[in-house]
């Protein structure tokens, strides 16, 4: 199984054990529109997610992410959310965020795309050294910063499917 996120430092350690709660008997890609529990948006995932929060440092703030990931065909998904104090600190944890996933992804410069569209593909790899591909996309607004994330192997990574889970992202303005 691949974590959703790969982890140098303990701080991140919580994150590997979050895909421990993931459902690996779902079917490949059985797609369900959810929301954050506590968080302003909705999204499609592709199996039941499970859900985790805890306090990070991000741009040298304590901040308490909440994450909601599932797995499906050998792909990790999660959406991870903060909100700041102030909108105007959005744009530094946004970079700290997308920093810090490329540095546990280990991909070098050549490695990383960022399309017309925002998203971002990296290559890398795991802790082990098994080569993996990411789509990303990182969102702000207003106070809440959003990262969006799908990791797996490079073969089975596919376009139509990355783009199903990333574009499939709103924010809802009621809550």
């Amino acid at each position: 199984m691949y974590n959703f996120v790969f982890s140098r430092c303990a701080k991140y350690a919580w994150l590997a054990s979050l895909s421990l709660l993931l459902c690996a008997c779902s079917p490949r890609f059985d797609w369900r529109e959810v929301s954050g529990t506590d968080q302003p948006y909705q999204v499609l995932m592709p199996a039941k997610p499970a859900s985790m929060s805890r306090v990070v440092q991000l741009a040298g703030q304590q901040l308490s992410m909440h994450m909601l990931a599932a797995e499906a065909g050998q792909i990790s998904f999660a959406v991870g959310s903060v909100q700041v104090a102030e909108p105007g600190q959005a744009g530094l944890i946004a970079k700290a965020m997308r920093e810090g996933m490329l540095a546990n992804l280990r991909a070098k410069p050549e490695q990383i795309q960022t399309l017309a569209n925002g998203n971002i593909i990296a290559s890398g790899s795991s802790p082990q050294g098994q080569p993996l591909k990411m789509a990303a996309r990182f969102i702000i607004d207003g106070k809440w910063v959003y990262q969006l994330v799908a990791i797996g192997p490079e073969q089975v990574l596919q376009d139509e499917v990355t783009d199903n889970f990333l574009q499939s992202f709103k924010v809802n303005k009621s809550k």
